[in-house]
C-alpha cells in the first residue's frame, strides 16, 4: 500500500462519516497530512504506512496545534514494526493515538469503538472494575478464588476492580468466560487524545516560549498568543480570544501562491482565518488568494492592536469577496 492510496483511504472514511476534509499537505516536512471537521470535532490526521515512522518533533507540533486549535490528533497506518496493525486495536505514539483504516472505518462510521489497546508486552483492554465486582459478589467468590483460578495475584484482581490495571486479552476473557459477563471497556479515541494532552499539560509539556521570528513575535506584541510552526504550511498560529489565525511568513512567489490555496482549505476546515506576512516589497497582484489575505510588513508595521489587524483582514475580504462577485 502507498501513501497516496492510504490517504484515499482515510479522507473517503472521514467523508463517509460526514466529515468536511480539508486539501491534502503536499509539503515537505509535513506535522499531519488532513485536518477534517465534523460539528465540534476537529482531526489533524497523519498518514504513515508504518506508524513507527512518526518522530516526537512531528507529534510534538501535532499535539500543539491540537491544543491550540482545540482539535484531536490521530495517526492512520497499516504496520508497526514487521506486522500489520489489528482492526479494533489502538496503538499509541508519543501520546497520539493510531489505528488502521478499518478501525478508523468502525469508529466514525459504524460509531463502534475499539476495545483493545497495544502496549510493550501485548494486547490489553481495560477493565470495568464495577462490573467485575458486581458480578464476583452476585456468585459469592472471593478475589482470592479468582485469583487462583486465573494464576495471577490478589493484588492483581483488586486492582482489576479499582479500575488501575489493565488486563491481557487472555486474561480479560478468561473473566468475561468466568461471570458470563461483558467486562471491556470501550476506547473512546478523540477522549483517549484529550486525557494524554491533559496529562502532557499537567507535566508543563507546554511551556510557551516568544516565538523566535521577527514577524511573528510582532504579532505577539499586538496582543496575540503565538505558536510557532515549523513543519505545518504555515509558519505559526496567533490566537487572542476567539479569533484564531493561520499565519504564513513569505516573499511574493508563486509557491506562496500555492501554499496559500493550502491555507485557505486548512482555515475553512479549523474555523480560523488564514494571512500571509509579504517580507519583500512587490506590488501584490492581488490583496488575497481564495480565503487567504495578503499583508505586507509595513503594513503590519503600522498596526497598533489586535483590532487594527482584524479591520484590515476584514477589509481585505470584502475587496476579496466583492471582486468574485463581479467576476462572476
Amino acid at each position: 500500500m502507498t501513501k497516496d492510496i492510504l490517504i484515499h483511504q482515510i479522507v473517503d472514511v472521514l467523508k463517509r462519516a460526514n466529515f468536511v476534509v480539508s486539501k491534502r499537505c503536499n509539503i515537505r516536512p509535513r506535522s499531519f497530512d488532513i485536518t477534517a471537521r465534523k460539528d465540534d470535532i476537529l482531526i489533524f490526521c497523519k498518514a504513515l504506512y508504518n506508524i513507527d515512522g512518526l518522530n516526537e518533533e512531528t507529534a510534538q507540533e501535532m499535539k500543539s496545534l491540537a491544543k491550540y486549535l482545540d482539535g484531536s490528533a490521530l495517526i492512520v497506518g497499516a504496520k508497526t514494526r514487521n506486522q500489520m496493525l489489528e482492526d479494533g486495536v489502538v496503538y499509541i505514539r508519543y501520546g497520539i493515538p493510531a489505528l488502521n483504516v478499518q478501525t478508523l472505518y468502525d469508529y466514525f462510521v459504524e460509531s463502534v469503538p475499539p476495545l483493545v489497546s497495544a502496549a510493550p508486552g501485548g494486547l490489553y483492554v481495560s477493565i470495568d472494575g464495577d462490573v467485575l465486582r458486581e458480578a464476583r459478589m452476585s456468585v459469592s467468590m472471593s478475589i482470592g478464588t479468582i485469583a487462583s483460578q486465573l494464576g495471577v495475584s490478589r493484588r492483581t484482581i483488586s486492582k482489576y476492580e479499582e479500575g488501575g490495571m489493565d488486563a491481557s486479552i487472555d486474561i480479560a476473557l478468561q473473566l468475561e468466560e468466568l461471570f458470563d459477563v461483558a467486562l471491556a471497556k470501550s476506547i473512546d479515541v478523540l477522549e483517549f487524545f484529550d486525557n494524554k494532552l491533559q496529562e502532557d499539560e499537567e507535566n508543563n509539556e507546554y511551556e510557551t516560549k516568544p516565538p523566535e521570528d521577527n514577524i511573528l513575535n510582532l504579532i505577539s506584541t499586538l496582543g496575540y498568543d503565538v505558536l510557532s510552526t515549523n513543519q505545518a504550511p504555515f509558519r505559526g498560529v496567533s490566537k487572542k480570544d476567539t479569533d484564531v489565525i493561520l499565519t504564513g511568513i513569505s516573499k511574493y512567489c508563486n509557491s506562496m501562491i500555492k501554499r496559500a490555496e493550502l491555507m485557505s482549505s486548512i482555515s475553512n476546515v479549523t474555523g480560523s482565518q488564514s494571512v500571509f506576512i509579504i517580507k519583500d516589497q512587490c506590488n501584490l497582484k492581488s490583496e488575497s488568494f481564495d480565503s487567504t489575505v495578503f499583508i505586507k510588513r509595513d503594513e503590519l508595521n503600522k498596526l497598533l492592536d489586535p483590532e487594527d489587524l482584524l479591520q484590515l483582514i476584514e477589509e481585505r475580504m470584502k475587496n476579496n469577496n466583492k471582486s468574485r462577485s463581479e467576476s462572476n
